[in-house]
């Protein structure tokens, strides 16, 4: 049995209900588990991503507790740039950004994760963008067939610590540890004098992280 083949089933039997959410022909390729931001609302979704022989998109089904689906998805022809970042202070997360002409998915996940998800949609990409010049041209040389095919590239991105991912979990966290050792500091001491400073500081903290997590958004 091919290889593709066993990774459409294993799709399958993962994703139960999959099948009445694609087109008619569609075939799952490939899948991954990551965060797909669409750029159009104002928080991420962590999903599957799935790419087809004719879309990439993000997917939730649930029957339980409550019936809940979420499926995001970009047609594999109307892709115009594939572009794998990574930031610097990012140590553990990379980001796609995958382009239309009307909106831009980011799609960020661990990087051996994340770079499997690149190769996999370059590869499909291209075979979609061949087979669409074949298809609308009665002579297909290289040159019409690459032009077809989205732009690829890979980026280091310098971001500042500060405005960092690693930056605003560290803030976060430590203004949780200064509550919370405020908050132990004055019950043991019985003085708001001593563990009222620690309290305000973790709380400008914890609320100061949350900012700057919404403005990453």
């Amino acid at each position: 049995m091919p290889a593709q083949t066993r990774e459409t089933e294993k799709i399958f039997r993962r994703f139960k209900d999959l099948r009445q959410h694609l087109q008619s022909g569609e075939i799952p390729l490939y899948s991954v588990p990551a965060i797909w931001d669409s750029g159009q609302e104002r928080h991420s979704t962590a999903c599957d991503i799935i790419i087809t022989n004719r879309r990439l998109f993000g997917y939730i089904y649930m029957r339980f507790p409550r019936e809940r689906l979420f499926l995001d998805a970009l047609p594999l022809d109307t892709i115009k740039a594939i572009s794998l970042r990574q930031k610097s202070f990012e140590p553990v997360f990379r980001e796609l950004a995958v382009s239309t002409d009307t909106r831009t998915v980011y799609i960020r996940a661990p990087r051996q994760k994340i770079e499997h998800l690149y190769d996999a949609l370059r590869s499909v990409t291209k075979q979609a963008g061949a087979a669409t010049t074949l298809h609308n041209t009665d002579l297909a040389d290289s040159t019409s067939i690459a032009s077809s095919s989205p732009t690829y590239d890979k980026q280091e991105m310098r971001v500042s610590f500060e405005r960092s991912s690693l930056a605003i979990l560290l803030l976060f966290v430590g203004g949780l540890v200064l509550e919370i050792g405020g908050a132990l500091l004055w019950l043991t001491t019985r003085s708001a004098q001593t563990g009222l400073p620690l309290c305000i500081a973790g709380f400008v903290a914890v609320v100061t992280a949350l900012l700057n997590m919404r403005q990453r958004r």
